[in-house]
């Protein structure tokens, strides 16, 4: 057997898949991060497709959006195979056209402390014509992020507006990378944004692309043509269009931004229902309740943001945005998506209200 990588331990789990951090086997043995996703059922795998394709079309081009280094499919306990960077599995895409899994597709092999070696068989001598097995997980090979989600690292970090600056710049180059390329993430939150640590400061890194499209590329005169219809995000991150169940466009992305940025920039935390620690997000207060604020813009089109926030912010306090950021983020969470920047416009709005401090 052919070692590729060596799973050292869990680092996180959620509702598609698992994700370790490993190593490269050789010489150097640098560090990666290597997503297990099941193919057990054909909803799952037309997301992990879609994730897939999307990291192909992305990969190593931009510094604000994870890397994937390769991908394996792994069809039996022991066997994996590289999947060469033009090829998508044919039984998976035949599995999500069709709507069904075959049922040697659905053996989900686990993983476990005996098991944690990533190989691939090398042929030995003669061999037989070999019968097609199905695929049963893929397996995301990326760069490694030790500094966690954005939610981890900023709520560990004192305050520091430098840093807030950065993060925010980086988070809307990324964006405004995406969406020249045509894809819209439609996922943007704390969990999906990860942290590599550098010397010079915190790179940020876009991830999990599960639920994004691609559309045609997208230029400034376009991004508000409708694209898409299906309702799908997180209910503090949502835009109000995707709340009230409209055809929506990029613009969407810019609003899930805006409530981003608002959280970073005056560290806005939350506590939402079954979760044991605080996550950053924006809201809108209703007595003793939260709302997301594309739910409440959805029901109130005319409601007025108070940005800054001034209240039910997490100690230690940054300083308050600036007016003129202020003023951006008003434009960024505006109920109607005309009316919110482009992510190419937002690159120069931000520049130049960094600088307006």
């Amino acid at each position: 057997m052919e070692e590729l990588y060596i799973l050292q331990r869990e680092v996180g789990r959620g509702s598609y898949g698992v994700v370790f951090e490993g190593r490269e086997k050789g010489a150097q043995g640098d560090r990666v991060a290597i997503k297990r996703l099941p193919c057990n059922s054909p909803e799952c795998i037309q997301l992990y497709l879609q994730e897939l394709w999307v990291m192909r079309t992305t990969s190593q081009s931009h510094p604000n959006v994870i890397a994937l280094h390769s991908c394996l499919v792994q069809t039996g306990p022991n066997t994996l195979q590289l999947l060469k960077p033009s090829r998508l599995p044919l039984d998976l895409v035949e599995s999500a056209l069709k709507g069904t899994v075959p049922p040697g597709q659905k053996h989900n092999t686990k993983v476990t402390n005996s098991n944690l070696s990533l190989s691939r068989k090398r042929p030995v001598g003669r061999t037989t014509k070999a019968v097609p097995r199905r695929c049963s997980a893929l397996w995301l090979v990326m760069e490694y992020c030790e500094g966690g989600d954005l939610n981890q690292y900023i709520l560990s970090q004192p305050p520091d507006e430098e840093r807030n600056h950065s993060v925010i710049k980086q988070l809307s180059s990324a964006i405004a990378f995406l969406h020249r390329l045509g894809i819209v993430h439609r996922d943007l939150k704390p969990d999906n944004v990860l942290v590599q640590l550098s010397k010079s400061g915190p790179i940020i890194k876009v991830a999990d692309f599960g639920l994004s499209k691609m559309t045609e590329r997208l230029s400034e005169g376009d991004q508000t043509r409708p694209a898409f219809s299906s309702t799908c995000g997180s209910d503090f991150y949502m835009a109000p269009e995707v709340w009230a169940g409209r055809n929506y466009t990029a613009q969407a992305d810019i609003f899930s931004l805006g409530v981003l940025f608002w959280a970073v920039l005056e560290r806005i935390t939350f506590l939402e229902d079954g979760c044991t620690h605080e996550q950053l997000g924006a809201y809108y207060v209703r007595g003793r309740w939260l709302t997301p604020l594309g739910e409440a813009l959805c029901q109130n089109p005319g409601l007025q943001l108070v940005i800054p926030m001034r209240g039910r912010r997490a100690p230690p306090l940054p300083p308050p945005p600036a007016p003129a950021l202020c003023d951006l983020l008003l434009h960024m969470l505006a109920s109607d998506p005309d009316a919110r920047p482009c992510a190419q416009e937002l690159e120069g709005c931000l520049r130049r209200a960094l600088r307006q401090r």
